[in-house]
């Protein structure tokens, strides 16, 4: 018979192993001596220790599931509790035990972990499903558009929850991303529609503009263009790929009207500029005949420049009230020298030459009163004018004095 301190073989060649339960039976071993039945027996022990070893290590180490480490404990465990194997087999008990207690710990750990997981989860989605319930509101189409985009990559990455929970979080998702669909297209739809609208109006305002380009009605033709300016730019923009066409249609015939209109002025401005020229002489060859004093020759010769005056066209109009204004004063000096010599001719007349003279001296006297204030206010222009009237003016005083002295007064 041959023993160990875990086992022996007795003289019939059966195996055991020393346990605290007492001896249990191995095996039966005939094939040897007993010294090499103990030693296959241990060596079988010795398996079972690195199948332990490696199995702990595992759990320890790699991300094993509770469910695959549990299998590989309950097959080890029964190996163990075969005693097939010489050994401390309470040792291999307790290790198998200390494993157990990892592994549930581990799938403790796992679970919490998970749960913990599946709240971040749960409470990311809500966070995504509020935040599209918001930008289903937007009228930023292009940038909440994006965001939606982007918040479906989002979504994507994220773990599932449980089904129900994981289903009524994704219709509201879902629900949102289409309001917000509808509500563009819709949106894109009513655009399209007044881009069209804005089209229509634009090829009337077109072809009126295009149907005006060759008026030579100046005045009213670039009024209307002035409307049809407003009627544009109430009428909003067309599409994209009308829009720049109609443009360019509707300025060119502005442009062909107001090119053809700019050479018209300046060749009027430029006639008009000669007309100025030639009034201007002819205002300074009837100014030579001031102060009057042969009314016959003067009338004559006033009659012959105003003839030739009335012969020459328009002149600027910003011009006219001046080179106008010389020949009025001439004018007036000829019609109250005529008064003059009808009052003197006239025997009525001789009561009121007296008069006559005051009311023209009086006349002078707030001219000169006039045209120093003028002066005093740097009014150059109006004292100029006040001036030539002056002149007129004190021509008739001359020439009342002279009937009043004619008359005997």
């Amino acid at each position: 018979m041959s023993s160990d301190p875990w086992g022996r073989v007795d003289e019939t060649g059966t195996v055991y192993v020393r346990t605290a339960d007492g001896e249990q039976v191995v095996g039966s071993w005939q094939a040897g001596s007993p010294e090499e039945a103990l030693a296959y027996f241990e060596r079988k022990y010795e398996g079972l220790v690195v199948e332990i070893g490696l199995l702990e290590k595992r759990v320890q180490t790699t991300d094993l599931s509770a469910k695959d480490a549990q299998v590989a404990i309950d097959h080890l465990r029964e190996q163990v509790e075969a005693h097939h194997a010489v050994g401390d087999l309470e040792a291999l008990r307790t290790r198998l035990g200390e494993l157990v207690k990892t592994v549930d710990s581990r799938r403790e750990e796992r679970k919490a972990q998970r749960a913990k997981q599946s709240d971040e989860a749960r409470k990311a989605k809500e966070d995504l499903v509020v935040e599209a319930e918001q930008l289903a509101q937007s009228d930023q189409w292009r940038a909440a558009g994006e965001r939606l985009r982007s918040l479906v990559d989002t979504w994507k990455g994220l773990p599932r929850l449980d089904r129900k929970s994981d289903d009524e979080l994704w219709h509201r998702f879902s629900h949102a991303r289409s309001a917000f669909s509808k509500r563009r297209k819709a949106h894109f739809a009513q655009l399209d529609a007044q881009r069209e609208d804005a089209r229509k109006a634009k090829e009337k305002l077109v072809a009126e503009a295009e149907s005006l380009s060759d008026s030579t009605d100046w005045g009213p033709t670039a009024a209307r263009y002035r409307e049809l300016m407003t009627e544009w730019k109430a009428a909003g923009r067309a599409q994209r790929e009308h829009e720049d066409d109609l443009w360019n249609r509707f300025r060119g015939a502005q442009d062909v009207f107001f090119a053809a209109r700019g050479s018209a002025f300046a060749e009027r401005d430029a006639e008009q500029t000669e007309n100025l020229k030639l009034k201007e002489e002819l205002a300074g060859e009837a100014e030579k005949l001031l102060p009057i004093t042969d009314l016959k020759s003067a009338r004559s010769a006033f009659r012959s420049i105003n003839e030739r005056w009335e012969a020459i066209g328009h002149v600027p109009r910003d011009a006219r009230p001046k080179v106008e204004g010389r020949m009025h004063t001439v004018d007036r000096a000829i019609q109250e020298a005529e008064e003059a010599e009808w009052r003197r001719t006239n025997p009525e007349a001789r009561a009121r030459a007296a008069g006559l003279t005051g009311q023209l001296q009086a006349a002078v006297d707030k001219l000169r009163a006039q045209i120093e204030q003028a002066r005093a206010q740097g009014n150059a222009s109006k004292a100029e004018k006040l001036e030539r009237e002056l002149e007129g003016r004190q021509a008739l005083l001359d020439q009342a004095l002279k009937g009043l002295q004619e008359f005997g007064g």
